[in-house]
């Protein structure tokens, strides 16, 4: 099985928000942020393991402080982990005042995204090279994240939900 570097996906992309990303109070919708997120996600699971991924759930999400109208918003991601066929993408997310410079961490999330192969079915993804201290310990976080999801899958089915 090939193995990649975390660098060699690691995706970074921005959007300006505008009065259509808003609620009548001027700060931007949550799922406005997620969307944007999903494709930041997508992006840096499709460097990593090709572009036929999907996404299969957002495991966590964190918002921290709200981002308004005017400011532009900096999505930073990475490959955390990799299962078989699945990878977690962590994202964390700045808002950017362009007239003052100031940045502020305002939202951090976890995606979990699926390689797929041409009949649609799970396919194996290159393994998970961390070369610094950080990407290890957002590894080891990772997985421990997966292990927490799998317990939980097997609590929700054994009480038939």
């Amino acid at each position: 099985m090939p193995e990649k570097k975390v660098s060699e996906s690691r995706t970074e992309m921005s959007q300006l928000m505008m009065p259509q990303h808003a609620n009548i109070a001027g700060t931007v919708y949550g799922g406005v942020i997620l969307s944007i997120a999903d494709g930041v996600a997508y992006v840096c699971a499709a460097r990593h393991a090709g572009p036929n991924c999907v996404t299969v759930s957002v495991d966590q999400v964190d918002f921290r402080e709200p981002i308004r109208i005017g400011e532009l918003v900096n999505f930073k991601a990475s490959i955390n982990y990799v299962g078989r066929t699945s990878m977690e993408v962590g994202i964390r997310i700045e808002a950017e005042n362009l007239k003052t410079g100031k940045k502020r961490h305002t939202n951090s999330c976890y995606f979990t995204m699926v390689s797929l192969d041409e009949s649609g079915k799970p396919t194996p993804v290159p393994r998970l090279i961390c070369e610094t201290q950080v990407e290890k310990k957002r590894c080891k976080e990772g997985q421990i994240r997966r292990e927490h999801a799998r317990e939980l899958a097997e609590k929700r089915k054994q009480a038939g939900l």
